[in-house]
């Protein structure tokens, strides 16, 4: 008989040595409860309905249990990028970095399939076989080409089993590398010619890639490519508040999976980090009335998540567990000043034309940073 898994199992960040477990094993109970609650009907190969995913990801309720929401915007983005998937087309999200393409992608297919794993990492380095199937040279050499030498790749096994395979970073490969999926996402099937064989994709099956809008232009998309995908647009929080919504309910998370041994910043720290960050990212104060200088860093929301929780590693181990300015200024000087010569003076001008002139909850953290830049 299954081991039936305990309330500690499947909690967020709880019951698992993994450092980073994934999202259907982090979320099983919410899944669980969603898929045991669901009404409605299932397209092939999804374990619950399109509405039940829209509840997992945007959160709300199933049952008696509070469904805690994954991503924080446009709901209609979500719906959009779910009805994709019911399709026969692949879905691309786009976005800067930082506006959860990632954690999105990884969401909906633990949602839809329980195995958000089955994933082509894009590099410079990525080859093609990586999208379609490589050998066991040993065995193949041996006994020649067969099904047993056969190493298939994500894409692949998702072809086989009718899921969903994700595709991080896709413009981050080479064109080349990247056309290889126009065969695939066209005729639905995967040509092995050493054994004479195709492989057919099952009902279920499609991809989910994501891109980097600041990648534009180091290895574009061919035109092609780009007609097999429904492309979604992930804006940056719309405003502050939703900004430090989305912070706090990440800090809280890596704190529980990490075991950071600190409290959680107050709502004011979280509220003044995420203020410089949007005020650096956009070039001007939230007030509209001082243009600023870009730094030369990524300042998203997952940076400002990054900081908070760097915060807290630095009060929980050489601090009182309470996270000061002062462990914030380091996280923030490493995160604004990524270029020394033009950078360190941008973070500088910020610190004496606006942060100084702010009101005296702003001064211990003005002085700290200040420290730091010097």
């Amino acid at each position: 008989m299954a081991k039936k898994k305990t309330d500690d199992e499947t909690t967020p960040g709880s019951g698992s040595q993994m450092l980073r477990a994934p999202a259907e094993i982090l979320y099983a109970a919410e899944l669980e409860q969603l898929m045991k609650d669901d009404k409605y009907d299932r397209p092939p190969g999804w374990r619950m309905s399109a509405r039940a995913v829209l509840t997992y990801i945007c959160g709300g309720k199933s049952g008696s249990m509070e469904i805690t929401p994954k991503y924080i915007g446009h709901q209609r983005l979500v719906e959009i990028a779910i009805s994709t998937l019911v399709t026969d087309r692949s879905l691309l999200l786009l976005g800067e970095p930082g506006t959860a393409k990632s954690w999105l992608s990884e969401h909906l297919a633990a949602a839809i399939n329980g195995d958000s794993t089955k994933v082509v990492q894009g590099t410079a380095g990525t080859t093609e076989e990586q999208i379609r199937y490589s050998w066991n040279y040993a065995m193949l050499i041996a006994r020649g080409p067969s099904h047993d030498a056969l190493i298939k790749s994500s894409i692949f096994r998702a072809m086989e089993s009718g899921t969903l395979a994700r595709f991080e970073e896709i413009t981050r490969c080479a064109a080349e590398v990247q056309d290889a999926l126009i065969s695939i996402l066209s005729e639905k099937r995967l040509s092995v010619p050493e054994l004479a064989t195709e492989v057919p994709a099952n009902k279920g099956f499609s991809i989910i890639a994501t891109a980097n809008t600041r990648d534009r232009g180091v290895n574009d998309m061919s035109a092609a490519l780009k007609r097999r995908f429904n492309m979604i647009v992930l804006p940056s929080p719309a405003t502050l508040e939703i900004e430090i919504q989305i912070v706090r309910k990440r800090v809280k998370e890596l704190a529980v999976n990490l075991e950071l041994k600190a409290r959680v910043p107050t709502e004011d720290a979280v509220a003044q980090v995420v203020t410089i960050f949007r005020e650096l990212r956009t070039g001007q104060t939230l007030d509209g009335k001082n243009k600023l200088k870009v730094p030369s860093g990524v300042l998203s929301t997952a940076e400002a998540i990054s900081v908070l929780a760097n915060g807290m590693a630095l009060a929980g181990n050489f601090g009182s567990g309470e996270v000061t300015a002062h462990d914030l200024a380091a996280g923030l000087q490493g995160a604004v000043v990524k270029d020394e010569e033009k950078d360190r003076l941008v973070w500088q001008e910020y610190l004496s034309n606006v942060l100084k002139k702010r009101g005296a909850e702003w001064r211990p953290l003005f002085t700290s940073c200040s420290e730091h830049n010097t």
